[in-house]
């Protein structure tokens, strides 16, 4: 059993940063996938970006690629999520989950695990 705690969502200004964190416990988040996922009343759920075991792939959604990095530290049972140049339509609650699978997904079913969200808005 994992259980996955995001910090750092916020309201911030256009073009602005911030640093979205999740830290895992219950169980080592070196054996998972891990991703995090947006979703805005009324939407699906939907993929931001994700990495794997190791860290040596990463996928990001084309909407957030050049603005978002993700990074996770085994050791730190932590994962990342670094946004710049924050957009009007980045406005969400922000998702972190784990996946047990062998390669990186971008479909929320294959996420086993999930966190309780934390919301990001940002202003125009």
């Amino acid at each position: 059993q994992v259980q996955l705690v995001e910090s750092g969502g916020g309201l911030v200004q256009a073009g602005g940063s911030l640093r979205l964190s999740c830290a895992a416990s219950g169980s080592t988040v070196s054996t998972a996938v891990m991703g995090w996922f947006r979703q805005t009343p009324g939407k699906e759920r939907e993929f931001v970006a994700a990495i794997s075991r190791r860290g040596t792939s990463i996928f990001y959604a084309d909407s957030v690629k050049g603005r978002f990095t993700i990074s996770r530290d085994n050791a730190k049972n932590t994962v990342n999520l670094q946004m710049n140049s924050l957009k009007p339509e980045d406005t969400a609650v922000y998702y972190c989950a784990a996946s047990g699978m062998m390669y990186i997904s971008k479909l929320p079913r294959e996420y086993d695990y999930w966190g309780q969200g934390t919301q990001v808005t940002v202003s125009s």
